[in-house]
């Protein structure tokens, strides 16, 4: 684990970059088969060298990650959405920490409101669907 507090940090190789007039659009396949879609600045991409087949850590904070049910009969406009299983609930005073495996492998950890919690009715081995927007994703390369 890397020295960030954020929950999620996925490994990754950037497998595209579609180039924008302020931003660019940088498709990153990770290490296990899914692809994460992000947004950044044509700055950022030249100052972190990002190119094609360039290795990247997609950090993603815990609240940033939206669940919702997979069988809600809703379609969401966020590029990053992925069918997992809730693999544990940690519910807290306030928040609950909800850690999920995604259909291939990928382990992400998000954190809702109890309220969402409760109306969701949040369960261990509930199907889940986690929704990340492409402009919440912070891009990492090695110095």
């Amino acid at each position: 684990m890397k020295k960030v507090s954020a929950r999620n940090q996925l490994k990754g190789t950037v497998s595209a970059i579609f180039e924008g007039s302020v931003n660019n659009e940088v498709i990153i396949s990770l290490d296990n088969g899914d692809e994460l879609v992000t947004v950044i600045t044509k700055q950022s991409c030249s100052t972190l060298g990002i190119i094609p087949g360039k290795e990247v850590i997609s950090i993603i904070k815990a609240p940033w990650v939206v669940l919702a049910d997979p069988h809600s009969g809703l379609l969401f406009s966020a590029r990053n959405q992925y069918r997992g299983t809730i693999k544990k609930v940690v519910k807290g005073a306030v928040n609950t920490t909800v850690h999920l495996v995604t259909e291939k492998g990928l382990s992400l950890t998000a954190v809702i409101t109890n309220e969402s919690t409760d109306e969701m009715e949040i369960k261990e081995g509930n199907s889940i669907l986690a929704i990340v927007k492409a402009s919440s994703i912070i891009i990492a390369t090695e110095q």
